[in-house]
């Protein structure tokens, strides 16, 4: 009975892999097309990550991987004795929680009032318009922030001296101030692209619903909390999900040009202090030891937030 069960397995598995390899020769071409991402994956994403052994060895290039001495986990162990581990790590997730919790909601809500602009041009210019920053690189983005930060003829500074505030504030000056300009920029930069699958998501939604709320008396606000808001609820949590798992990867590319003597104090971030260890002081063992923590960090929040979710909201990754 053992014998003939396992037969009947065995061609199970042999009739599905059959199946497969035709069902594979029947859309080749579509195969095909996939081929490129599959290899940009393998080798931008799978192939590094034999590099991360340095992270446990004391790396040289004349060694090389294989040669380097293994030192297991000392490198680890300066970084958390090091006199930057607190600032690094206050400073990270400071950015990172303010960019959370302002910056999140705003795509969502923006696109709760873009779904309910009646007038169609209206409402593409306005989609345009909050769309172009995205495409802005990072250079030319700090480039602008400069100008318009500037203490001496700086756009804000002229508009707050219209007002009748100070018109010589050196934002970019000012320990205090830098999370405020990196995290609002950022949302200036990202609110229109990151509504748009929260848009797509509202245009799924059933207009029976609102037909029949409005029947009911139902107002507007009111059609939003007790009909956009829940269908596009399951969305909203797997975007929560995504951004809890990358909270400790602060952009460095904004944060090192933004950065200067003056706002160092709570600009520099884990991703910079890599950044500057390992490419400009050649401490490479060192550096991908930081890195390796802040992505572990990552990866346990991103486990954490999802088995939470799946047991609140039965809604998860996975």
């Amino acid at each position: 009975m053992y014998k003939m069960a396992e037969g009947v397995k065995d061609a199970a598995k042999k009739r599905k892999r059959s199946y497969t390899l035709k069902l594979m020769k029947r859309n080749w071409l579509l195969y095909l097309f996939l081929l490129p991402s599959v290899l940009y994956v393998l080798v931008f994403n799978y192939l590094p990550m034999y590099g991360i052994q340095i992270a446990f060895k004391n790396f040289t290039f004349v060694k090389g991987y294989a040669g380097s001495e293994w030192v297991g986990f000392k490198w680890f162990i300066k970084f958390f004795e090091s006199i930057q581990f607190k600032k690094l790590m206050v400073n990270t997730l400071r950015i990172s929680i303010y960019s959370l919790v302002v910056g999140f909601p705003i795509p969502i809500i923006f696109a709760l009032v873009m779904n309910n602009i009646r007038n169609l041009k209206w409402k593409k210019v306005v989609q345009t318009i909050t769309y172009m920053p995205h495409f802005i690189s990072t250079v030319v983005l700090v480039g602008m922030m400069s100008i318009f930060l500037s203490p001496t003829g700086g756009l804000i500074n002229r508009l707050l001296e219209l007002v009748g505030g100070p018109g010589n504030i050196h934002f970019l000056g000012k320990a205090s101030y830098f999370p405020h300009v990196y995290v609002w920029s950022g949302i200036w930069q990202g609110i229109g692209w990151g509504s748009i699958i929260y848009v797509a998501a509202l245009a799924g939604v059933d207009q029976e619903l609102h037909e029949a709320a409005m029947i009911d008396g139902a107002n507007k606000l009111q059609r939003v909390y007790h009909i956009d808001i829940p269908s596009i609820l399951p969305t909203i949590i797997i975007m929560l999900i995504l951004r809890c798992g990358s909270i400790m990867s602060v952009g460095y590319e904004k944060a090192y040009l933004l950065q200067n003597n003056l706002n160092l104090e709570t600009s520099e971030v884990i991703n910079t202090y890599v950044y500057k260890m390992g490419l400009l002081n050649k401490k490479y063992s060192y550096s991908a030891a930081i890195g390796q923590f802040n992505n572990i960090i990552n990866f346990v929040l991103l486990m954490t937030v999802n088995k939470i979710s799946r047991k609140v909201s039965e809604t998860s990754l996975w």
